[in-house]
């Protein structure tokens, strides 16, 4: 198994994910506005009508790629736990459920059929998460895998819905300390 230690300490908090995403907003604001040093320059010959759909473009693109982000550190969570649940042969059902996939697949385990399929056997009151999160690694593989076919995501992401989803990811599956909050 990889080395957590290192693995955990990469992983960025959910606080850092909006802060950063939010200061990136600001300053696409800021840089699009009329009074920017940048301005004039950048924005010759621009109406005031093209400049706001530009930074409409800007701000979906970056929200997406910080959707993506937080998936990634989802995903990331969901993989340790799964390592730390292995390697410290804890005695409750996931884990070994967890141990009996490991023996078989190693390192190799499906987030989703594997993982998830896990948690959604043993989490209880968690498996309407455990859809939601279906669904949004949807709109994870379509931005990871570059965004060329059309997606069926059943319904809109946006930054704010895809953190209150793992905040409570965050809070219903590893609030016991199982795992190092994201």
């Amino acid at each position: 198994m990889a080395n957590n230690a290192s693995a955990k300490g990469q992983i960025l908090s959910l606080d850092e994910i909006a802060k950063y995403h939010e200061d990136i907003v600001s300053s696409l604001k800021s840089y699009f506005n009329e009074a920017s040093a940048y301005s004039t320059e950048r924005f010759f010959g621009y109406t005031v009508s093209e400049r706001g759909e530009e930074l409409t473009t800007r701000i979906d693109e970056t929200t997406l790629r910080s959707i993506l982000i937080i998936l990634a550190s989802l995903e990331a969570g969901f993989r340790v736990d799964y390592e730390l649940r292995c390697q410290q042969r804890l005695k409750d059902d996931l884990s070994r459920t967890f141990r009996a996939i490991y023996k078989e697949k190693e390192n190799n385990v499906s987030l989703e059929r594997d993982i998830f399929e896990a948690w959604n056997i043993h989490a209880g009151k968690s498996k309407a998460l455990i859809s939601e999160l279906r669904a949004a690694f949807k709109l994870r593989h379509w931005l990871a895998h570059g965004r060329y076919w059309q997606p069926k995501l059943g319904r809109t992401f946006n930054f704010d819905s895809v953190f209150d989803l793992a905040v409570a990811v965050n809070e219903e599956f590893f609030g016991d300390g199982s795992m190092r909050q994201l």
